[in-house]
């Protein structure tokens, strides 16, 4: 749903997008729409207007991205607190697919970034899945989240495709906004990890897995919790994100500072 690509005549496309809160129960309106499109929940299970008006209310974000008057992408995130810190809560971020690999989802996550700031928040913190690599690439390389914690079956079983029935573990990346690694990421220096690291791999193509074999989908998705897991206890670290021609890897340091 995040975008780690693009092109020139994605730069054109993305040219013409423009980032803007929304405000009114339209708009809100018009951000279900994308969720619905993009991730096909259940009605019982989709974020309602309703929220995302109180989200915006109560000093959270509801970002939309409009190519002319037309939604294509939003970003909603909550205000949340720990151990007495305030940050935000990044609860989605979706592009519809005929707007995807543009560009358009990294110009909704530095408008949070860019918002935040303004109001002296300096974390912004989002589930993803690990089993997409796409994602990954995108949150840990190109906008140098790290990850610390892993959450199995955060969501329970969904109802949307895109998650095949299999539990949904998340990782949780903590993007620390105005961090040295952050502003080098973002401007396309990425992190080298040190010589004291550990690998945890992921197949490319986990999403026709998923439906080709659920049973090794699942395998998989066990192995990666287990990796994951303890890596985490023993204060790892996921720093950076390879891939190779089939799969992607998740690198952690240990005692990793920033």
């Amino acid at each position: 749903m995040q975008s780690s690509q693009s092109s020139p005549g994605d730069a054109a496309t993305a040219a013409s997008v423009v980032i803007r809160p929304c405000a009114t129960p339209e708009e809100f309106r018009a951000c279900v729409e994308v969720e619905t499109e993009v991730w096909n929940f259940d009605a019982s299970e989709a974020v309602s207007h309703h929220i995302m008006a109180v989200a915006h209310e109560t000093g959270g974000q509801v970002f939309g991205a409009f190519d002319g008057q037309r939604m294509i992408g939003f970003a909603l995130a909550f205000p949340a607190i720990r151990d007495g810190h305030v940050h935000l809560h990044s609860h989605m971020a979706a592009v519809i697919s005929a707007y995807q690999e543009r560009g358009i989802g990294q110009m909704l996550k530095l408008k949070q970034r860019e918002e935040a700031l303004s109001r002296g928040i300096k974390l912004i913190e989002w589930t993803f899945d690990p089993l997409q690599t796409r994602n990954a690439n995108f949150n840990i390389r190109r906008l140098g989240a790290v990850v610390r914690r892993y959450l199995p079956n955060f969501y329970g079983v969904s109802s949307s495709p895109l998650h095949s029935n299999l539990p949904t573990d998340r990782l949780v990346a903590a993007w620390h906004l105005d961090s040295g690694r952050v502003r080098a990421h973002i401007a396309g220096k990425a992190h080298e990890p040190g010589d004291n690291q550990r690998k945890i791999s992921v197949p490319k193509n986990m999403n026709e897995l998923r439906h080709a074999d659920p049973s090794k989908a699942a395998e998989i998705q066990l192995g990666v919790r287990r990796q994951c897991q303890d890596a985490f206890e023993q204060q790892y670290t996921v720093t950076a994100f390879t891939t190779d021609e089939n799969n992607g890897y998740f690198i952690l340091e240990k005692n990793y500072a920033y």
